[in-house]
């Protein structure tokens, strides 16, 4: 009689430890999908460092999110202030701004959905969910999936490894890796506030192109670089520079690389001009953004376009994919000037 009462004891035991045990990858993803459902919007800081290129880029970041598609995305560079930019979806489009230098793209575009966004709580969720295969483990404070990316432009990062925090499931932590598994993109969050009062005009773009939200004021023209240093892709896929013209206009000079091979390619490097906000309109693109690392440029079907250091890149081809153009634009600032 003992040994049964031992026995009963004892089963009691386990199952009221695994009914207080550690919950099942099912029940942390159902618990997940649900929080995206119910929130009005969060509000997130972070700090994204990109291992992608030879020096390492760090950025801050700030996320406001307004149910259910209005988002506001600080990138905040921080070697180069000057090069911080915004992604702002509203009523009106997805638009990336860079208020130092009073410079805007609009698309037609579905961003975000269309790609994995590390920094986005949605993004991060709809990841999980899709990958069936996605493999889910658990520490002391963390829930942790390691999933498959959905980069559409760039296939060199396949894998990424989520934590989220036990407590209260919101993220802590994203590694996105290369095929071998190496993390060369990390995201660490500060905070993550669900439903926060945000401000009413927190997803306009006239006041997001203003130079308080950034802390940076637009650049005047001294400020901008009087002389084109020319660069020079590292990586040409196998492509020669076959012709190199320059020529002066009203801005300063302009450079047009041509670059021949299997696949050939046309690269233009001009001096940005910054204009008065009030005179600036969005230049429209039939694309996406793209993340380089370093910037967010504007993806269309055959080119890719971005200013970095005060520069003006537009990337042409209709012979390279759309990684293939990340590869050769990404390549530009490796090396020094030629």
């Amino acid at each position: 009689m003992k040994k049964y009462i031992s026995i009963v004891i004892g089963l009691c035991f386990v199952i009221l430890l695994a009914a207080c045990g550690e919950k099942s990858k099912e029940d942390v993803v159902g618990k997940l999908e649900d929080m995206a459902e119910k929130m009005n919007g969060y509000q997130a800081q972070a700090v994204m460092t990109l291992s992608t290129g030879k020096e390492q880029q760090v950025y801050h970041i700030e996320v406001a999110h307004k149910k259910k598609d209005f988002y506001r995305v600080l990138l905040k560079n921080e070697q180069d202030e000057g090069n911080s930019q915004i992604i702002l979806r509203n009523e009106e489009g997805v638009f990336v701004l860079t208020p130092a230098l009073n410079k805007s793209f609009k698309f037609q575009s579905e961003w975000p959905a269309n790609n994995s966004q590390p920094y986005l709580f949605q993004s991060l969720i709809k990841d999980v969910v899709d990958d069936g295969e996605a493999v889910f483990t658990q520490t002391e404070n963390y829930y942790v999936f390691e999933t498959k990316t959905s980069y559409e432009s760039n296939s060199n990062l396949p894998y990424q490894k989520i934590y989220f925090d036990k407590k209260n499931f919101t993220p802590v932590r994203v590694e996105v890796m290369d095929h071998d598994k190496n993390t060369l993109v990390e995201v660490d969050y500060a905070s993550f506030e669900i439903d926060p009062e945000l401000p009413e005009d927190t997803f306009s773009m006239e006041k997001n192109m203003t130079s308080s939200v950034l802390g940076v004021p637009v650049m005047a023209q001294e400020e901008l670089p009087q002389e084109l240093t020319i660069y020079y892709p590292a990586n040409s896929l196998g492509a020669e520079l076959v012709e190199e013209d320059q020529m002066d206009t009203e801005n300063g000079k302009r450079v047009m690389l041509s670059y021949e091979g299997e696949r050939d390619f046309t690269l233009i490097q001009e001096l940005v001009t910054s204009y008065p906000a009030s005179t600036q309109s969005p230049e429209l693109v039939n694309g996406e953004p793209a993340d380089l690392g370093f910037t967010v440029g504007a993806m269309s079907e055959a080119s890719l376009e971005w200013q970095y250091n005060g520069i003006n890149y537009y990337l042409a081809s209709d012979q390279l994919t759309k990684q293939e153009l990340i590869d050769v634009a990404t390549s530009v600032h490796a090396q020094a000037a030629k």
